[in-house]
């Protein structure tokens, strides 16, 4: 049952060293210009620590909360980059992603990788960035099936598998953000919020395009 417009809703965008500030746009722009329609929805910047995080291209954010700090959150959505390489090998991000309930995680592009890293995403049908970059040896959609135990890599914008939303790459994030406003606060919101973004017949063409695979 989705919630009222004046409903309180907290989204956790989870940033690291090395995150695609496009992924930042994708997800706290995205809920920043949907507090103009939902008033009573926030988001909150959580990485290893509170402070300076130097993204890929060299800007740099301050991170709301530190991981020992980070407020409950109706879903934490993990951020893609090249930065993810590090993070699937960092205890501290991967003990994080594990205490939370499944059904509040999300990602967006290579931050799939990171989930299934921290094993959450095995059995699961699965989606992240569709396309090799630069000297990335495989694709990421490929990759992630041998990271994630018995889970279903398929190109999608958006997959939800009992509760577990994973999003396309890059600018995809805006899908997968738009799709969490959706199951927040339900469709006819998410539609508004992706008009008053412009993005309405990106959004219709992305889902006709490519798919949305809810399980």
């Amino acid at each position: 049952m989705t919630r009222g417009r004046q409903s309180a809703a907290t989204i956790g965008v989870v940033v690291y060293g090395g995150v695609e500030p496009i992924d930042i746009g994708g997800t706290v722009g995205v809920v920043s210009m949907a507090s103009r329609i939902l008033p009573a929805i926030t988001s909150v910047t959580i990485a290893a620590s509170a402070g300076a995080v130097m993204l890929a291209g060299g800007l740099t954010i301050i991170a709301d909360e530190g991981f020992a700090t980070a407020p409950p959150c109706d879903v934490f959505i993990v951020t893609g980059g090249p930065g993810w390489r590090e993070q699937v090998k960092d205890e501290a991000m991967l003990a994080f992603l594990r205490g939370i309930a499944p059904e509040r995680l999300a990602s967006v592009c290579t931050g799939a990788l990171i989930l299934a890293a921290a094993g959450v995403l095995d059995g699961r049908t699965i989606t992240t960035r569709r396309h090799a970059v630069g000297a990335e040896a495989q694709a990421p959609v490929t990759l992630i099936g041998t990271m994630a135990s018995g889970a279903t890599p398929v190109e999608a914008a958006i997959v939800e598998d009992r509760g577990i939303v994973t999003g396309g790459g890059v600018s995809l994030a805006i899908d997968a953000t738009l799709h969490l406003i959706g199951r927040l606060y339900g469709e006819a919101a998410r539609d508004e919020v992706a008009q008053i973004i412009e993005y309405d017949r990106a959004f219709a063409a992305n889902r006709a395009a490519l798919g949305h695979h809810i399980g």
